[in-house]
């Protein structure tokens, strides 16, 4: 039921990065649909991609301060796009670096802000189940 509910909150915060960000786009294809594909291919790429980018990259993330995250967001972000487009035949596009860094700092936010309100509702009715 988690999986489901981060998968509903992820779908929100993309649908969200679509509406607010300039370089976002989805077309083709119903919205709904590229939106929830997208939020798959992100956790996909998350799952993977991520962590392989932040190894990689530790150097500078340190020398920026961390900074440099907000550069790996955007391309696992891109990278999701990419999946979400090639593998998915969704039509769900990023346009370029900058729009995958505010589109990932969007989602970020987004689902953040969700998550307190569904993760408290959630921990209220199984507060023994952690």
């Amino acid at each position: 039921m988690r999986l489901l509910i981060r998968w509903v909150i992820t779908s929100i915060a993309v649908a969200a990065a679509v509406w607010l960000v300039p370089g976002i786009r989805i077309e083709g294809t119903s919205g709904w649909w590229a939106v929830a594909v997208m939020a798959i291919a992100l956790g996909l790429v998350n799952a993977v991609l991520r962590p392989i980018l932040a190894f990689l990259s530790c150097g500078f993330i340190v020398l920026t301060l961390g900074l440099f995250m907000l550069v790996v967001n955007g391309l696992t972000f891109w990278a999701g796009s990419w999946m979400a487009v090639n593998w998915f035949n969704v039509g769900f596009y990023v346009d370029g670096l900058w729009p995958a860094i505010l589109g990932s700092i969007v989602v970020s936010i987004v689902s953040f802000l969700l998550s307190l309100f569904l993760a408290d509702q959630e921990e209220r009715r199984n507060p023994a189940q952690v």
